[in-house]
């Protein structure tokens, strides 16, 4: 039986990745750990068995106890403040957060002297603002973060490789480009825009607000995601980069008018200028070719599938 140590474990993606082991009836035994509650109950599944830990990453000496305890085959590193407008709210606590806490981690690993493979999320907010003649992105380009967060996210994949080169930790990481589905907390835009549609749909609102909606993202669905991660522990080359993406890109623009299609409405769209980022990334699009090539990963939903389930799921909790 795989044993996972997963951070991070109350959150959108942890869930997904806890389904996909269970769909595709892996047994695996999992630790997770995180700072909020997890309120999923342990008989939901037949072939996972999981315990929970309510634990701050920054507490190294617990994590210390847990990790040597626990003595895990894999850890699924998704701890993070994942929000880029949260990072230029609070860049220090949002720099601090997310290298700290991987930086504790690492070094438990390598002090209990524990052989596991590690396997640390990235994102495609590394790549900064990138000519679009070289699009779609590759592992191999310059690194040019234009956030706080994404700072962090370069400062994190470093650290990777110094612990990956220096004191020989399996380390795989990714570069993640923005993923969504059902159960993405609203204050992520797609979710966003689908639950305020989903309203005006149920006439609870008249018009949404939006930001910039000529942004154009590689938006990949959540169940691709954590099926790409499984394959990475697996079969991905330790101290490499992988990027985790659709390779196709819509814009702000597009994604509304979809969702508007769906629900049959048209709304009138609302511009607040609070919701435009700083110095934001035009335009995200990536190549997926890594991944496939060395993991046989391969995409099993449409951007259409992806949004049919999330404005359904809307529908069904909006009254």
């Amino acid at each position: 039986m795989e044993k996972y140590i997963i951070t991070g474990f109350s959150g959108f993606v942890a869930r997904h990745f806890l389904e996909y082991l269970e769909n595709n009836k892996i047994n695996a035994n999992i630790l997770g750990i995180d700072i909020v509650p997890f309120n999923i109950k342990n008989n939901e599944y037949k072939h996972i068995k999981w315990n929970f830990i309510e634990l701050d990453l920054l507490d190294k000496d617990k994590i210390q106890y847990y990790i040597y305890q626990f003595h895990p085959d894999y850890i699924l590193h998704l701890a993070s403040s994942s929000s880029v407008a949260y990072s230029w709210q609070n860049p220090v606590i949002s720099f601090q957060n997310n290298i700290n806490i991987y930086l504790n981690l690492l070094e438990v690993i390598r002090l209990s002297n524990i052989k596991c493979r590690v396997l640390s999320i990235g994102s495609s907010e590394q790549y900064g603002n990138i000519n679009q003649t070289h699009l779609p992105l590759k592992e191999d380009y310059l690194l040019e973060p234009l956030s706080p967060y994404a700072v962090a996210r370069v400062s994190q994949e470093q650290l990777s490789k110094v612990y990956a080169n220096s004191f020989g930790l399996d380390i795989v990481m990714t570069r993640s480009f923005n993923h969504i589905g059902p159960g993405q907390k609203d204050n992520f835009v797609i979710s966003s825009f689908a639950k305020q549609l989903v309203q005006v749909k149920k006439k609870l609102k008249n018009d949404i607000e939006v930001g910039d909606l000529s942004i154009i993202r590689d938006f990949l669905d959540v169940r691709d995601v954590v099926s790409a991660y499984y394959k990475l522990l697996q079969k991905g080359i330790s101290g490499n980069v992988y990027n985790v993406c659709s390779g196709k890109g819509y814009s702000l623009k597009e994604m509304i008018e979809k969702m508007m299609g769906i629900l049959k409405i048209n709304v009138k769209l609302k511009k607040n200028p609070n919701l435009i980022r700083p110095n934001d990334n035009k335009i995200i699009i990536g190549s997926n070719q890594k991944i496939k090539d060395e993991t046989m990963w391969n995409i099993s939903y449409s951007i259409d599938m992806t949004l049919h389930d999330i404005i359904n799921e809307y529908l069904d909790i909006i009254k």
